[in-house]
């Protein structure tokens, strides 16, 4: 695992964010686990973000250092590994000191849960750096969570790596808040937050650094390779590599984005990712076939991919 990290790393690969796979007894799985996040690295992947899909808000406090140190186990020492941070301040002060004592560089901040306040927000960010030095990526997901010079003055001193950035909004127009951000703290901090289809929009026309992924857990050459069409200007390149990924993002979309990712990674064959963590829940059978025809297409062309590209 990776212990030192700069911004330029943002733009280096795709943040992959991966489901949690767990035993029948609800157990860390690690050999589960250990082969998707092989199955990235095989791809070029090289940033692994346990977050949302891994339903990382839900880690038991009991089990959080112990997870974070068995993933790390997983990981090549060439790939970024970050753990997720929050969503409220008595978790950060716990998480904190669980960290305090390993060697991750960065951790995404969850959104904060009200009630809050921005100069709260500011000092309880702030206590969890002097606590044990890991920076945060900010996860913005509505309006105006921070202010743009609020985030200025935390990547200012250190406290502040970047941010992960995904405000919903209607195609067309430009987005103001998204706008300041990027003048507060710079393009190159920020990543696209969506997933793959958002990004292409994102990249070329704020510029930002990259983006996180769901559908990059079953396609990493295909997600890696749209990245390095959108960082050099190819648009449609970009476009047309993600086709095999639309129609399981529309499972995503239109189901549950979490859940379905969870049940693809298994359904492909990937890796059994087991019981998805409480208060989840697997998906119904109705749903089973429609997800695992998308998960099987895309893996296969995510094999059609690497071949062509080794030929």
């Amino acid at each position: 695992m990776r212990t030192e990290v700069t911004p330029a790393d943002l733009s280096k690969s795709v943040m992959a964010v991966p489901p949690l796979a767990r035993s029948a007894d609800g157990a860390f799985d690690i050999a589960a686990n250990a082969a998707l996040v092989h199955h990235l690295e095989a791809g070029g992947v090289s940033t692994l973000l346990y977050g949302g899909n891994a339903l990382a808000h839900h880690w038991p406090i009991s089990q959080y250092a112990n997870w974070l140190d068995q993933l790390e186990l997983s990981c090549g020492s060439n790939t970024w590994l970050l753990p997720s941070v929050g969503s409220d301040g008595g978790r950060l002060v716990d998480q904190a000191a669980q960290l305090k004592s390993r060697k991750y560089p960065v951790a995404l901040l969850l959104p904060m849960i009200a009630p809050r306040t921005e100069e709260g927000t500011m000092a309880s960010l702030r206590r969890f750096h002097a606590e044990c030095g890991v920076q945060l990526i900010v996860y913005i997901k509505t309006d105006d969570y921070l202010l743009p010079q609020s985030l200025g003055a935390l990547v200012a001193d250190g406290v502040v790596f970047g941010v992960k950035y995904a405000v919903p909004r209607p195609q067309g127009g430009r987005d103001s808040y998204l706008d300041a951000i990027i003048a507060a703290i710079g393009a190159e901090r920020i990543i696209s937050g969506f997933g793959e289809p958002p990004a292409i929009a994102h990249m070329r026309d704020y510029g930002l650094a990259g983006f996180t992924a769901g559908c990059v857990c079953l396609a990493p050459a295909i997600s890696m390779a749209a990245l390095a069409a959108l960082r050099e200007g190819r648009v449609d390149q970009a476009q047309s590599l993600i086709q095999p990924m639309l129609a399981l993002e529309a499972a995503r979309n239109r189901i549950n984005e979490i859940r379905v990712l969870h049940e693809a990674v298994s359904l492909a064959g990937i890796a059994q990712m087991g019981p998805i963590l409480e208060p989840s829940s697997g998906l119904p059978a109705t749903e089973r076939a429609e997800v695992e025809t998308a998960a099987r297409a895309l893996l296969a062309a995510e094999h059609a991919f690497r071949a062509q590209s080794a030929a």
